[in-house]
């Protein structure tokens, strides 16, 4: 596999943007008209930096980084949960902040689960759906392809997340609330800054000497030949 001046550099803003993002999940907020998990702000740049990793690099590096922050989410999500186990000191100042900490940041296993699998489904068909575009339409057309595949996959990502950690929790109503205002939020800013992802695509295509069209690729997310 070749070298990339700037492949390592976009897997760990997006694994640091995966990573962040579900720790600011554990918070629901209120965003002007939407209702959403804190984690929403900034999780829509993970399909953005996963639109310019299949659209430069192609499916098969793309598939790389997509199990790394797998991994290193499923690290954190673990490790947050040993911590949250251990006991604290019993000095008041221990407990309480071991209190806080467990409010915050020890995931319940539902969620924790949500969490991988619908970031690995709405990931894989992301980027997927774009390497497929991407040869059909012969490389044109590149608004096209981020916004169609953020479509699908956030789509895939937002529901089987709420679906997973919260049904039977909140009544149905709350559950599709939060749906339209996650995915709508989540699919207006692929479309607000596509313009910057234009960019980002370009510099690197030029960059890199690389603009990958994945023709013969072997699509299965287990296969890394």
């Amino acid at each position: 596999m070749r070298s990339y001046r700037y492949l390592d550099l976009i897997t760990a803003a997006f694994v640091a943007v995966l990573i962040v993002s579900n720790i600011a999940s554990t918070k629901v907020v209120l965003f002007g008209p939407f209702t959403f998990d804190g984690g929403t702000l900034l999780f829509p740049l993970a399909y953005i930096f996963g639109d310019i990793l299949t659209e430069v690099y192609g499916y098969r590096r793309a598939r790389r980084v997509i199990w790394t922050g797998f991994f290193l989410l499923l690290l954190t999500t673990l490790t947050l949960g040993l911590v949250s186990a251990l006991p604290a000191p019993d000095d008041a100042f221990s407990q309480n902040s071991a209190e806080a900490f467990s409010t915050l940041l020890g995931l319940v296993p539902r969620i924790a689960l949500a969490s991988l699998v619908a970031y690995w489904v709405g990931e894989f068909a992301n980027s997927y759906i774009l390497a497929r575009l991407k040869v059909a339409t012969q490389g044109r057309w590149l608004a096209l392809r981020t916004i169609g595949s953020t479509l699908v996959g956030q789509g895939l990502d937002t529901a089987i997340f709420l679906l997973v950690a919260f049904y039977g929790v909140w009544e149905p109503q709350l559950l599709w609330t939060v749906f339209v205002s996650n995915y709508v939020f989540k699919v207006g800013v692929e479309v607000l800054f596509t313009p910057l992802t234009y960019a980002v695509v370009g510099f690197l295509k030029r960059a890199e000497g690389e603009d990958y069209y994945d023709r013969n690729t072997r699509f299965n997310p287990f296969s890394f030949g």
